[in-house]
């Protein structure tokens, strides 16, 4: 890939289909409100499980270039810290955990991995969450695919720091084993009191399965990318939602099958069900503070402009 030089400071978004995200519309409204002068957003698309070398020459770029300041990534982070790792000068505690990058930054002329999902994904679920809701139900939690995403919000709701309010159960499944060989590392080093368990999940029936032997008021949530990165849902439509269960689409754009099965079993199984809006603006809001070194409040008056900002922009591509 050819990359140009930036002529002003600019973050990059590194995904898979870049330019449908609202973030192109939000970000320059969003640069205004933080004061954040000529500063612009360049996407860099890259297909699923790209070659090694391309997430290098991307890296490589973003260090070597004066006004390419850093980057958000997205469905890559897995992929991109196992071909990158040797390439940065810094690593935070969560990205060495997770093996993944989710933040690239640069500071006093080092280049900085970071995985901000734990907190990101942690203010979006403890925003619809009830409280001690674990602790009150024995609910459990399945997660739909074992990307960076997962690990992210497993590592956050299994800590025995949150003391009773766990899951019971976490199931983690995905259509392929080395993700779920990955996930299992990582969380041999979290100490927990759930009960975890890993399925093999290649057809959505399968995961049909799992979902229907999940209590009531399990959590259930769809991190497998399907429904923004590629169309369908992990689930087919014969899938049977827990009564009473939280169900959570990490996409806010795109087909979101998975939401619809959701809907139309909600009034019947009284599910919470929640889009990924809020992921969406903690996300970002977390990445470009780090990149452009600024605070912005995850709560408050000035959070609630930037969602009201966001809101304006819109969440959906406009028609041509």
């Amino acid at each position: 890939m050819s990359y140009r030089p930036a002529t002003r400071p600019t973050l990059y978004f590194i995904g898979v289909t870049t330019g449908a995200s609202s973030i192109m519309r939000v970000f320059p409204a969003w640069a205004e409100f933080l004061g954040l002068k000529d500063a612009a957003i360049v996407g860099m698309d890259f297909p699923l499980h790209a070659d090694p070398a391309a997430y290098r020459e991307a890296v490589e770029f973003i260090r070597d270039d004066p006004l390419s300041l850093g980057a958000l990534v997205t469905t890559h982070k897995l992929d991109l810290f196992a071909a990158c790792r040797d390439m940065f000068d810094e690593i935070d505690p969560h990205a060495a955990l997770m093996h993944e990058t989710s933040c690239i930054s640069k500071r006093d002329g080092k280049l900085r991995c970071h995985a901000k999902d734990p907190i990101s994904s942690g203010l979006a679920l403890d925003g619809f969450l009830p409280a001690d809701h674990f602790a009150k139900t024995g609910a459990e939690l399945l997660m739909l695919g074992a990307g960076g995403s997962t690990i992210a919000i497993t590592w956050h709701l299994m800590r025995r720091a949150r003391g009773a309010d766990v899951p019971s159960r976490i199931v983690v499944s995905n259509r392929s084993q080395p993700r779920l060989d990955e996930i299992r590392k990582v969380h041999a080093l979290i100490e927990t009191p759930a009960r975890l368990e890993y399925a093999l999940a290649d057809t959505p029936d399968r995961n049909d399965a799992l979902l229907a032997g999940l209590k009531p008021g399990s959590v259930v949530i769809n991190a497998t990318g399907l429904g923004k990165d590629a169309p369908g849902s992990p689930l087919t439509d014969a899938a049977d939602f827990p009564e009473g269960a939280i169900v959570w689409d990490l996409n806010y754009r795109g087909d979101l099958v998975f939401l619809q099965q959701a809907r139309r079993q909600e009034a019947a199984k009284r599910l919470q069900i929640e889009d990924g809006w809020t992921y969406f603006l903690h996300g970002w809001t977390q990445v470009i503070a780090e990149v452009f070194d600024i605070a912005i409040p995850a709560s408050g008056p000035d959070f609630d402009r930037i969602s009201q900002i966001a809101d304006a922009a819109g969440r959906q591509k406009p028609k041509a």
